[in-house]
């Protein structure tokens, strides 16, 4: 039967450099210790180790176990991590950066993780820039792309899709024909900071596209303040389903050229590594999956 101590014997003694230094860190006799790698070359049937009174050298077999037993023992200690993050009750703080037009969406899900979760804080921070997690010390990001850019150093866990879909009040939508240039000569409001001119890129009912640059009657990086400039019918506005399904849903808004629309965004979470994440910041990743609006997935 393996024994797994003898693979943590063995890794110590080439990680001190020999059988005296790895008896003195792991409080065991030399002589015991040696009996233990001899036993184990026994069993594997190769030499891992050469020595003798005056010489000590790692065998070419000998490095390439050496290797596997590090990655072991690593397994070994993130599955004793694992069980001590499920026995530990979240706390602490939880630094989340979020789009400020999705902070609304979000708003009303987390004072039930904090309420279920009394020793955490939250700290929110609406941000439109990219930030980087490590140098901001952000725990959790969310972000909304057409694609994912993959990089090593983060992880990433997809909540789901969401559309930008044209909208405006009833009254200004029945002035709307059905071909989309007839929007250059319509109000329009923007979602950047940007007021000299915003681009639009639709996707038509056949997979075609369309670039349209337009300049905006107003424009704001806030969601909520767009929307409510589309209600009292300022101009029409090209947002995100799922910050505005509940008034087109009232029928406040309606569906501008519904055959065109904004092309899917990836609505993801990044965080810096998925294996010793604190519980906390654990829990608040599967909270907002959880309860993330099921508008934003299905259109």
């Amino acid at each position: 039967m393996i024994d797994l101590n003898d693979y943590a014997y063995f890794a110590a003694v080439v990680q001190h450099g020999g059988f005296a230094p790895a008896g003195r860190a792991l409080h065991m006799p030399k002589s015991k210790l040696s009996r233990r790698i001899a036993g184990l070359e026994s069993r594997l049937g190769a030499r891992l180790l050469e020595r003798s009174t005056r010489r000590f050298r790692v065998t070419e077999t000998g490095e390439a176990f050496y290797a596997r037993c590090r990655a072991i023992l690593s397994e070994m200690e993130l599955a004793e991590a694992v069980i001590a993050a499920g026995l530990s009750e979240p706390h602490g703080l939880v630094r989340f950066s979020c789009p400020t037009g999705l902070v609304g969406v979000l708003a009303p899900y987390f004072p039930a993780f904090l309420n279920r979760y009394p020793k955490v804080r939250l700290q929110i921070l609406a941000l439109d820039r990219p930030v980087d997690l490590i140098e901001e010390r952000i725990d959790v990001a969310l972000r909304v792309r057409l694609t994912l850019e993959s990089d090593a150093a983060m992880t990433m866990r997809s909540l789901g899709m969401s559309r930008r879909i044209l909208v405006a009040n009833p009254t200004l939508a029945r002035a709307v024909s059905e071909d989309v240039t007839a929007l250059s000569s319509l109000p329009v409001l923007g979602t950047s900071d940007d007021v000299s001119e915003v681009e639009w890129l639709l996707e038509g009912p056949a997979g075609e596209t369309h670039r349209l640059t337009l300049t905006p009657r107003m424009s704001c990086g806030d969601f909520d303040t767009v929307r409510q400039a589309a209600l009292a019918g300022t101009g029409i506005a090209l947002l995100p389903d799922h910050v505005v399904s509940e008034w087109l849903t009232s029928g406040q808004l309606v569906q501008v050229l519904p055959n065109w629309r904004g092309p899917p965004g990836i609505v993801h979470l990044v965080f810096t590594t998925r294996r010793g994440l604190p519980p906390a910041v654990r829990a608040f990743i599967d909270h907002l999956a959880r309860t993330f609006p099921a508008e934003a997935t299905t259109r």
